[in-house]
């Protein structure tokens, strides 16, 4: 029989269980109702990581899919400096795994050591930054249990210096020139974030994983210039360079029919991959940024103007003087002294008579001769925009005082880029028709989508006849004049024009100082293709050493692009009168 005492302490037992249980059964409810939010969130923020996850920068491709640029895997090696050092062998260990790392990344072991224990209460410090896949797997086969791994993009140039200097380039603050910078609208990615919660070692816990911010890739930039092309001139436009003792050297192939740009060269040119190598000066494109006085090349913008106007045609004649006087005094003279000829328009251009050209232009008033330099885009940008991009000079014709009302029309006292030049060529190989100059095809979204496709509107700027004289005027200098052997390319038929003009040095022309070219187009029957090569302040001063440069530009652009030979005899236009 239970005694009274017992039952009495059955009872105290019970009712202090029941109180216990009761303070658990409180304190539970705190936590998992009351104060529920508060600890998942302090819970969270121990166990819980945010991740940047990496939108992809779109790449550059050429007129045939070549990459030009594109973005490459790189891997940031991190990891937990508290997890590493709580292991119970870290001592050994962890300096053992930081050597066998160091080794990989060839840095010192000693000062990653230092970097590891700087804060041993951290979870998150950078061992190495930006390693390629097989460095990447070289370390991951080491295993280290405290290290782990984050993927980011990095920007590639595959093609080295070929179009490096219309690519440009990345800088740590971002694009920095070139295409780069001037279609970062279209190339550019957004960033997104994904959160995990991790582990006591730092993985992330399986399933974990929230989406908070998708990332974006770029698009696809398209551009007109074909890489090979592009690799074989810049190839010839540094022999040339080499070859004349030049300062610089640009070349231009512009197709006629759309004004597309096959190739933009420039000499000296930056590797992408490495620009602190480079000159500042070839961080950019001279062909765009540099205009320059394009001398005797002009000369067939102004005959193609007159012959448009019906003040000449290309047999008119003049009588030209080495010298001629001028009212205030001074003198016009060509380049080399000869006895007075008798010249037509079509001889004008084939002995590059300034004297001639003088007095044909003054059968067209300023105002219409400045006009149609405009017309050809002359003294503005051309429509690719490029980063940096000059519009040249062109003076008001009131502006045309004394000589410079005639040296405008050779290529003296105004200037134009490289692509300006090899658009004037476009206009006049396209009977007329000058087209926008194009360098961006568009930029293709994830979508298949395309943006930014450039404008196809080509406006009439001379007559059909008067250009297509023109040309056969060009076919003159390239076949009778003294640089014709160096002209001439099997099976077609070429029309050119070469130009030489003195550059300002303090404030005055310098006789040693020039800039030496050669436009032209070809096949001269049917053109199909625009070349414009020049020189910048060479040894020798004759614009006959580049044309072999515009003679193998031109071949390699017709081979390339597999034109159809000549079918027909050149047109054979008197010189004299």
């Amino acid at each position: 029989m239970r005694t009274r005492s017992g039952l009495a302490r059955i009872s105290l037992a019970v009712l202090i269980v029941f109180a216990i249980v009761a303070v658990f059964v409180v304190r539970l409810v705190d936590i998992q109702v009351v104060r529920a939010d508060e600890f998942n969130a302090a819970s969270l923020d121990k166990r819980g990581r945010e991740v940047t996850t990496y939108g992809v920068r779109g790449d550059i491709v050429d007129a045939r899919g070549a990459v030009l640029a594109d973005s490459v895997l790189r891997y940031d090696i991190i990891a937990s400096p508290r997890v590493a050092l709580l292991q119970k062998d870290a001592a050994v260990s962890v300096p053992a795994d930081l050597a066998a790392l160091a080794a990989v990344t060839k840095q010192d072991p000693a000062v990653l050591y230092a970097a590891l224990t700087a804060d041993p209460t951290s979870d998150f410090m950078y061992l190495v930054r930006g390693v390629t896949l097989d460095t990447f797997e070289q370390i991951d086969a080491l295993d280290i249990s405290w290290a782990d791994a984050q993927r980011e993009a990095a920007r590639s140039y595959p093609n080295g210096q070929i179009a490096g200097n219309l690519v440009g380039f990345i800088g740590t603050d971002g694009p920095q020139a070139g295409l780069e910078l001037s279609e970062d609208q279209c190339l550019a990615s957004a960033n997104g974030s994904t959160s995990y919660e991790k582990g006591e070692d730092g993985t992330a816990l399986p399933g974990s994983e929230v989406v908070s911010k998708p990332s974006k890739d770029g698009g696809t930039l398209r551009l007109t210039i074909d890489r090979d092309l592009q690799f074989y001139v810049q190839q010839r436009m540094e022999q040339t360079a080499i070859q004349l003792g030049a300062t610089w050297t640009t070349a231009v192939v512009i197709r006629i029919a759309d004004g597309h740009l096959m190739s933009v060269a420039d000499w000296p040119t930056a590797d992408p991959n490495n620009v602190d190598d480079a000159p500042r000066d070839a961080l950019g494109s001279r062909a765009f940024s540099t205009p320059y006085e394009p001398g005797s090349t002009m000369k067939a913008l102004t005959a193609a103007s007159l012959v448009d106007s019906g003040a000449a045609n290309p047999g008119s004649g003049v009588v030209a003087p080495y010298s001629l006087p001028q009212a205030d005094g001074s003198s016009i003279s060509d380049a080399f002294y000869h006895d007075t000829m008798n010249l037509t328009l079509a001889g004008a251009l084939v002995e590059s008579s300034n004297t001639a050209v003088a007095q044909f232009s003054d059968r067209l008033p300023a105002d219409r001769r400045h006009d149609y330099m405009s017309a050809f885009g002359l003294g503005d940008y051309t429509e690719v925009d490029f980063t940096g991009e000059s519009a040249g000079q062109l003076p008001d014709a009131d502006q045309w005082f004394g000589r410079t009302n005639y040296a405008v029309q050779y290529g003296q006292g105004m200037s134009a880029t490289s692509v300006q030049m090899a658009s004037v060529f476009q206009t006049i190989g396209n009977q007329g028709i000058r087209m926008p100059v194009t360098l961006v095809e568009g930029c293709e979204h994830s979508d298949g989508t395309i943006t930014d496709a450039p404008s196809t509107e080509g406006r009439q700027v001379l007559s059909a006849s008067a250009a297509d004289q023109t040309v056969a005027m060009m076919e003159q200098v390239a076949n009778k004049s003294g640089s014709a052997p160096k002209l001439q390319i099997p099976g077609y038929r070429t029309a050119v024009k070469s130009g030489t003009a003195e550059v300002v040095v303090n404030g005055g022309y310098d006789d040693n100082s020039v800039v030496i070219s050669y436009a032209g187009v070809a096949p001269a029957d049917d053109p199909q293709y625009a070349v414009v090569v020049t020189a910048g302040i060479p040894d020798r001063v004759f614009s006959g050493l580049i044309a072999p440069t515009w003679r193998d530009v031109m071949a390699q652009t017709l081979t390339t692009f597999r034109v159809p030979p000549s079918t027909s005899p050149a047109p054979d236009l008197p010189v004299n009168w």
